[in-house]
């Protein structure tokens, strides 16, 4: 049996996706765009996808644009509504998932500045210096993360996009951890970014929502699917995977918070005593309720999960794309985490089909190996192994 702690990195296909794939998949269908029957058919489960999606969020079915993940929706909100502007600073974070910070990389190419807010010990966003920055005018986008990956922490968005309609500028949220996980509200922002694995449908699916009057310049060219914002022949069935997984995880969001967060601190309570461990996620509303990390002195992240994967136990290092990076993270550097400690750094990121007899044995491999790598042979002994 191998436990899963690792939604974070993708969450499990829920049945209700497979199903609505599976249907989209047997029914006779054509080209979205053709006008034809077939063409047409397949063009009413695309719309009927995007009304669920509009429906679930709030918004207009107008203002949803199916993209291809989270990739693709942070790349074009944040160069189309920078292409799209005279203004010629974007405004973000230095714990941002690298798809947002890497456009920021190609922009410079275009004549743009990158302007990095300064973030607090636990990774959130000063509102008054928001404001004091958007004051000196310049600035195309401001584009901060609903809730960061790797530490869990959440941004205060209610604030900060106060203080993007008081100055007038566009706000874009990278909510791909934050959708399914905790309660967004996409009227806050201007541009939204979203994944559909994250909450349980499709890879290759995704979500951007664009408020009605944003200005956004396609970086997809070609022919005038998704409102002229995403050129290429939408992919039907994993629009419907999509918008069935949101339904059902946004219906059971209620009852999956108080759940995670249980085993969440389940799992830290049975971790705390371990020689030289770290917390670095909170357990307050301020971070995801399914998200812990933890570094473990002196055993290097990557050694620590490799031997949990052989032991059936799934966490990782943090950002999935960013596994295998000879760096440590980012996210943790940005926080003053040093470099020795940020490389020891554990995510073990929990969902709503996780048990309290998972964490429970998750708890007992962790310290088994944990300790062997730490301690070895004759001083393992000196602890209790759970």
């Amino acid at each position: 049996m191998r436990i899963y702690l690792d939604h974070n990195a993708t969450a499990p296909l829920r049945p209700e996706a497979r199903r609505a794939m599976l249907g989209a998949l047997a029914e006779e269908r054509g080209n979205p765009s053709s006008t034809h029957a077939l063409g047409q058919s397949a063009r009413a489960m695309l719309e009927d996808a995007r009304a669920q999606v509009a429906h679930a969020l709030s918004v207009s079915p107008g203002e949803i644009v199916f993209t291809s993940g989270g990739t693709e929706g942070n790349t074009t909100a944040i160069l189309g509504a920078a292409l799209a502007s005279k203004k010629r600073v974007i405004c973000t974070t230095p714990i941002e998932h690298s798809s947002v910070l890497r456009p920021l990389r190609l922009l410079a190419d275009f004549g743009f500045a990158t302007h990095l807010l300064r973030v607090g010990r636990d990774g959130r966003v000063d509102p008054q210096e928001l404001r004091e920055t958007l004051r000196a005018g310049n600035v195309a986008l401001v584009s901060i993360g609903w809730a960061n990956n790797e530490t869990g922490v959440c941004q205060p968005m209610a604030e900060l996009s106060a203080v993007c309609r008081e100055q007038g500028v566009p706000l874009h949220s990278d909510a791909v951890q934050a959708l399914g996980r905790i309660p967004v509200k996409v009227a806050l922002v201007d541009l939204l970014t979203a994944s559909s694995h994250k909450f349980g449908g499709p890879a290759g699916s995704g979500i951007l929502f664009v408020r009605q009057g944003t200005a956004l310049e396609p970086l997809l060219r070609g022919g005038d699917q998704e409102r002229g914002l995403r050129a290429g022949t939408e992919n039907v069935p994993a629009a419907m995977g999509c918008a069935a997984a949101l339904r059902a995880c946004l219906g059971e969001l209620s009852q999956a918070m108080p759940h995670c967060m249980k085993l969440r601190e389940r799992l830290w309570e049975g971790l705390a005593d371990l020689p030289g461990v770290v917390r670095y996620s909170g357990n307050s509303a301020e971070f995801l309720p399914n998200t812990l990390s933890v570094g473990f002195g002196g055993i290097p992240g990557d050694a620590l999960v490799a031997r949990l994967d052989l032991e059936g136990v799934c966490a990782s290092v943090g950002s999935a794309c960013s596994a295998g990076a000879a760096q440590p993270s980012h996210v943790l550097l940005a926080l003053g985490v040093d470099r020795e400690r940020a490389s020891q750094v554990v995510r073990f990121s929990l969902g709503v089909e996780n048990t309290a007899a998972e964490i429970d044995e998750a708890v007992r491999i962790v310290r088994s190996v944990v300790l062997e790598m730490a301690l070895g042979g004759a001083r393992r002994e000196q602890w209790r192994v759970r």
